[in-house]
């Protein structure tokens, strides 16, 4: 046990707080947990500033990242920092949607409803008699 002394910064001069980009984005509410937040990150699915990041990448004010939002994904600017989750009004805060992911996102969701994306769902599925009719009519190659 030796002696350390604990210097820490002046408490006059404000600082930014220092955050990791999980930490950021949970904050921010875009998932619920940082575990979650920290899995997107490491499967690349959240991209900072256009690249590929740790989930310890500490952030900056100004940064454009790339997350996933339900179907879709939203680009953002951060606009604060935060390390601590905070309501949901207050969280939006804290980024700046781009105007073009908002139109994509639009443009995405206006597919999706004339099914473009996805075929319709059947009624019901098929008896044996059907699916043996489904099986050759693909195997008649």
């Amino acid at each position: 046990m030796g002696n350390q002394k604990h210097t820490s910064g002046s408490k006059d001069a404000p600082t930014s707080p220092v955050v990791r980009l999980d930490k950021w984005i949970w904050a921010a509410r875009f998932c619920k947990t940082r575990a979650i937040a920290r899995d997107w990150v490491q499967a690349g699915k959240v991209n900072y500033n256009g690249q590929r990041s740790k989930p310890s990448k500490i952030v900056e004010l100004g940064a454009i990242i790339k997350v996933p939002a339900g179907f879709d994904h939203k680009t953002i600017e951060i606009l604060a920092l935060s390390d601590k989750r905070v309501s949901a009004s207050l969280a939006q805060g804290l980024y700046k949607e781009t105007d073009e992911s908002i139109a994509l996102r639009e443009k995405n969701k206006q597919a999706r409803q004339l099914s473009a994306f996805h075929s319709p769902k059947p009624d019901h599925r098929p008896d044996k008699k059907q699916r043996r009719q489904i099986i050759k009519i693909k195997h008649q190659d």
